[in-house]
């Protein structure tokens, strides 16, 4: 089974707060792991907001650097489309970034790791994963 890693999780994992998802998540390969660009550029602004921001970057780039990070692409793009179009018929929204990221999940056919299942839950066929409960 291969993952993507929301941006929750990664938080919480660089964090080093959560025993369950520290342990969980060292029982994977690294290969078994994707970032997006989505998590990528929403990690990235964190550090941009932080106090120190030189150090986060150093720490992120050490972070993501063993994983392969998938691009935000047209066919996700399209993917993206129909969800939210899915979603907007039975009055359902779920945050734009979530969007992109459960359409790169979905396109790619990855089990996605979140603490934010009630909101990803809504996306129809996503398979969803806590690795902090």
């Amino acid at each position: 089974m291969t993952f993507l890693l929301d941006t929750n999780t990664c938080i919480t994992f660089l964090r080093q707060k959560n025993p369950q998802l520290i342990s969980r998540w060292r029982s994977v390969k690294p290969a078994d792991i994707r970032l997006c660009s989505v998590v990528i550029y929403e990690l990235r602004f964190g550090a941009e907001r932080s106090s120190d921001p030189l150090s986060e970057h150093m720490k992120l780039d050490f972070f993501v650097a063993p994983f392969l990070s998938l691009p935000f692409d047209d066919e996700s793009a399209r993917k993206c489309g129909f969800i939210r179009q899915k979603l907007e018929e039975i009055g359902e929204r779920i945050g734009p970034h979530d969007l992109q990221i459960a359409a790169i999940a979905l396109q790619h056919d990855l089990t996605l790791i979140t603490h934010n299942t009630a909101e990803f839950q809504r996306v129809s066929g996503l398979k969803l994963v806590d690795w902090g409960k």
